[in-house]
């Protein structure tokens, strides 16, 4: 039976593996994946349709997979593509799925799809972001809704220095939203708590690893997520909710992503679209809409 500890260790191990220099073996992997599914010897055998003996002797290096082997057990174990990828190059095979850029002609459909979800969102926020939390495409109503803070580019610049555009850098940052939102402590806690169940399924995210221990550090943060105040249980979905002078609004969110993804960047890719709790935070933006439709082009 794997233990917390057994756990607690792969996980370990898988993280020391993602900023290692040199790729860790198949065996080393497949075992740590096992500990982080929390997976016993038996239970992963049995779900891959193997012996529990065929598997032992993969996890200590006595036998070496077959290509399609390592892609059947990737597959029950629920690896993301990139890690597939990198569990089929430590047993020697080369890599099955591409990494292409957007602006690629082969993610022509991909772009054009979030392109146009974006523009019909409007005057609703909405944006794309890779698995890091790094907006990679967003509307219009995104950055009027950072335009609260002041000067788009500025806002981003003091949330990250480096110029990065990260959403969870945005929420937590004292410099960011923070100051905007109601209960900033609960929303704090919530995604904190999102943040560290994605660090725990893919402990090979060494991005994530490391924006997470970036966000523990800054101001409240740890606080907020040490308290232990219950959720609010009287909505459906947790909103995000901003207080802009006199007035509260009110948003929830909702992810996309796509389906049966055989590509590295569109299989990191969610799309995250947010809605008004109210009509009054609904009204909010599309007053903002019209107003910004207004102004001189600069």
């Amino acid at each position: 039976m794997t233990t917390k500890t057994d756990n607690t260790r792969a996980a370990a191990h898988v993280r020391q593996r993602a900023t290692s220099p040199s790729p860790a073996p198949f065996h080393d992997l497949l075992k740590a994946w096992r500990g982080t599914r929390r997976f016993s010897q038996l239970e992963l055998a049995a779900r891959a349709s193997l012996s529990q003996r065929h598997l032992s002797f993969l996890e200590t290096g006595r036998s070496s997979p077959s290509r399609d082997m390592v892609l059947r057990l990737s597959r029950v174990l629920a690896l993301p593509l990139r890690e597939r990828n990198e569990l089929l190059c430590a047993a020697g095979f080369a890599p099955v799925y591409a990494e292409r850029r957007l602006d690629e002609a082969a993610m022509a459909g991909i772009r054009l799809a979030l392109e146009t979800t974006l523009a019909h969102h409007e005057p609703l926020p909405a944006l794309v972001v890779n698995r890091q939390w790094d907006m990679v495409m967003h509307n219009a109503a995104v950055e009027r809704l950072v335009r609260l803070l002041g000067e788009p580019s500025r806002v981003w610049r003091a949330v990250d220095p480096t110029g990065g555009r990260n959403i969870m850098r945005l929420m937590l940052h004292p410099r960011g939203l923070k100051p905007l939102v109601v209960d900033w402590p609960d929303m704090a806690a919530s995604l904190l708590m999102r943040l560290q169940a994605e660090a725990q399924a893919n402990p090979a995210n060494a991005g994530l690893q490391v924006l997470l221990a970036e966000l523990v550090d800054l101001p409240g943060v740890s606080a907020a997520a040490a308290a232990d105040t219950p959720q609010r249980v009287d909505v459906p979905v947790l909103s995000l909710r901003l207080r802009i002078g006199q007035a509260t609004l009110s948003f929830f969110s909702m992810i996309c992503t796509f389906g049966t993804a055989l590509d590295l960047t569109a299989d990191e890719l969610r799309l995250e679209l947010l809605f008004p709790s109210d009509e009054a935070s609904g009204a909010f933006l599309r007053q903002a809409a019209a107003l910004s439709s207004k102004e001189p082009t600069r």
